[in-house]
């Protein structure tokens, strides 16, 4: 019942000036909506980067054949012609925390299947590429290890491929000529959609790396080799001896350049989705400032009702009134305001998001956790910037508010 009669009461304080009261809850309403809207972009661009983190592939430390200046002549990546499959195999053997392989060669060619034609790359890998890049197939299967040593010629192709040649069909079994040679269709990969660059990451075939090699470039060295390390914590160490074993089998002196790169992709996608999280950090910290001047308005109009209400406080704790129930009178209005302004501020929010995403077409990720926290704050800036008012109206005393006119 006491909890009853204080809730009641603060709802006819703030009736008793509406206009005033509606005004002050402004500052929580657009703090609430401002948040839920800047956080719900930014965690979408960190769910963005995160994705690719994912997609990027199981450990990767990815071995490319580089470049080296020979007589002044500064050759670029894939410029040298070192790279082998004997190096992928010494490294796989010698190399520890090393669990996987794929060589890879590629290059550009057009695919024919009928009246239809389409541009696009191809790789020559080995079957262990699609674990080690965490491609999954979509319709049909990959090729085997048999596919490999008996250099087939089959394929599997990337959503992009599949939609241009086929359209709504279903490709697998079907015969495309790559080159004027013709192949198998054994799967489609499942679509990953365009990169962060903006690249297709569906417009690619992949076959054999022996029918590459022999059916499609007619080349012995290898562009890439993809590895998979056991463990993410192997990955440093792996690539130190990754280097160390190729420079010895490439026969380079000491300080003599090397002429193959080594990178691994997940430590700068993982610096990116720091970035990506700081700068969500950074705009949830902006938005919630219009929560603390939302709070500082509360506090204000608090005090401005504390002393028009003089008299009336001194009328009450003449007939009885304790300390404790001024303050739970008047905080319970500061709650009371922040309440009802976060919940129309997240009805704010989720209604913004919505509308930004349909008319500017910005992605956005809202979660329940970014709501409850929202409306957490809200309540908190209610009772932080609600209590200092409360506590001198408590303090006032009875005689010198039943004088106060």
């Amino acid at each position: 019942m006491f909890f009853d009669t204080i809730m009641r009461e603060a709802f006819k304080a703030l009736l008793r000036n509406k206009i005033r009261s509606v005004l002050t809850m402004l500052g929580i309403i657009a703090g609430v909506g401002s948040f839920i809207c800047v956080v719900g972009v930014g965690e979408a661009g960190s769910k963005r980067v995160a994705d690719q983190l994912h997609n990027v592939g199981d450990n990767l430390v990815w071995l490319e054949a580089g470049g080296r200046a020979r007589n002044g002549v500064r050759v670029g990546s894939r410029g040298s012609k070192t790279l082998t499959l004997g190096d992928c195999r010494a490294v796989l053997d010698q190399v520890p925390g090393i669990k996987s392989a794929s060589p890879n060669v590629d290059g550009h060619i057009q695919v024919i299947s009928g009246n239809s034609n389409w541009g696009t790359q191809f790789r020559g890998v080995s079957p262990d590429y699609f674990e080690i890049r965490k491609w999954r197939i979509a319709l049909g299967s990959p090729f085997i290890e048999d596919d490999v040593e008996q250099a087939s010629t089959v394929c599997v192709i990337g959503e992009t491929i599949a939609s241009n040649l086929f359209g709504t069909a279903n490709p697998v079994g079907e015969v495309i000529r790559v080159q004027g040679v013709p192949f198998k269709v054994l799967g489609v990969l499942q679509a990953k959609g365009f990169s962060a660059t903006g690249q297709d990451q569906d417009d690619f075939l992949v076959m054999p790396i022996t029918t590459a090699q022999k059916r499609i470039t007619g080349q012995e060295w290898l562009d890439d080799v993809y590895f998979s390390a056991t463990r993410r914590e192997d990955i440093p160490e792996a690539a130190k001896r990754i280097i160390a074993l190729v420079r010895e089998r490439h026969h380079l002196r000491p300080g003599e350049e090397d002429d193959f790169n080594i990178r691994t992709p997940e430590e700068i996608i993982r610096a990116q989705l720091a970035a990506a999280n700081v700068f969500t950090l950074l705009l949830g910290s902006a938005a919630s400032l219009s929560l603390l001047v939302g709070g500082i308005g509360i506090m204000n109009i608090m005090m401005v009702s504390v002393t028009e209400r003089t008299r009336e406080i001194g009328v009450r704790m003449a007939v009885g009134a304790t300390d404790r129930d001024i303050r739970m009178q008047f905080l319970s209005e500061a709650i009371v305001m922040s309440l009802i302004g976060g919940a129309m501020g997240v009805a704010a929010g989720i209604a913004g998001s919505f509308l930004l995403r349909s008319t500017l077409h910005w992605e956005m990720r809202l979660s329940f956790n970014i709501i409850i926290i929202a409306a957490l704050f809200s309540a908190g800036v209610g009772i932080f910037f609600g209590y200092y008012p409360a506590h001198k109206a408590s303090q006032l005393n009875p005689i010198e508010g039943l004088r106060f006119e």
